[in-house]
């Protein structure tokens, strides 16, 4: 199954909110790691974003799944970028 890297930047101006949405937003991702979907997860070391690692069918299925995150339901996810990967060595490349 491919892998999508999914990629969100955040808003300083959404900061506190985030905070309060984050229970909510970490219990969604931990069920799909349960599952087998999400890979990996977390946060970038400065704050701006995070990045997921997804395994989907495509990426407009990676899309959809993601229109469900509590941070993107309240509007906290500033951009998100979705694309296709493909690792050749490690841990993800014999997928």
């Amino acid at each position: 199954m491919p892998i999508v890297a999914v990629e969100y930047t955040y808003s300083e101006a959404t900061a506190a909110a985030r905070d309060e949405v984050r229970p909510d937003h970490r219990a969604w991702l931990s069920g799909l790691v349960d599952s087998g979907v999400v890979l990996t997860t977390g946060p970038f070391a400065d704050g701006s974003g995070a990045l997921i690692l997804v395994a989907a069918d495509d990426v407009a299925a990676a899309r959809s799944l993601f229109t469900n995150d509590p941070f993107a339901r309240a509007g906290l996810v500033e951009a998100a970028r979705f694309t296709e990967w493909l690792p050749v060595m490690g841990q993800f490349s014999d997928r």
